[in-house]
């Protein structure tokens, strides 16, 4: 279930702000990317899901069955929330960097893309990335370990060497786990021998 509290109290707050507090209204509404999540809106009394965009239901008391959804309209939604839609955090952004085989050396894409998520990390004001290490099969477990928190580390000393605090960054490594492609053991796979740059 994908459920964003953050957004939907500052919903139900902002109403209540503005003098409605016996009725507070919950919205669906869809990640940045487009995708649509699920909520469950519960009380005591009982329950409803929503799973569509921009689907809503009111909630008039804590004894009382939160309302049946009814769909809004996104202008309605906009204007009836513009504050918490403002406030609302700005999402991560996601950054896929290849390497060589058994090496920890960029692919000459890949090296080409570090400006781009150093720019991220300025614009954004980023305190928070992660740099999460990856390998393929090819090899025994404990190998590619290894191989992917070197990946790892080699990425973080970039970032270190231009200028961002360690303290923002937050280094792991999953080895041959987490595949983006799923091949069997021993297998050489591009897409898999990754490191994965997250800033928020």
């Amino acid at each position: 279930m994908r459920f964003r509290p953050l957004l939907l109290v500052i919903l139900v707050l902002s109403l209540q702000a503005m003098g409605c507090a016996k009725k507070n209204l919950v919205v669906l509404i869809p990640d940045p990317d487009g995708s649509v999540g699920r909520i469950t809106v519960s009380n005591k009394a009982g329950r409803v899901e929503i799973d569509t965009p921009y689907q809503a239901t009111r909630l008039a008391d804590k004894d009382t069955v939160p309302g049946t959804p009814f769909a809004m309209e996104k202008k309605e939604v906009t204007s009836t929330f513009s504050h918490a839609l403002r406030i609302q955090p700005t999402p991560p952004v996601h950054f896929i960097l290849y390497f060589e085989t058994g090496s920890e050396n960029l692919v000459p894409e890949s090296r080409e893309l570090l400006p781009t998520i150093l720019d991220a990390v300025k614009e954004r004001k980023s305190v928070s990335i992660s740099v999460i290490g990856h390998a393929d099969t090819a090899g025994n477990r404990e190998y590619n370990l290894g191989l992917s928190r070197r990946r790892a580390q080699a990425i973080t000393r970039i970032l270190l060497e231009k200028g961002i605090d360690q303290d923002r960054i937050d280094t792991t490594s999953h080895g041959e786990e987490n595949l983006l492609i799923k091949t069997e053991d021993n297998v050489v796979e591009p897409k898999n021998r990754r490191v994965e740059v997250i800033v928020r």
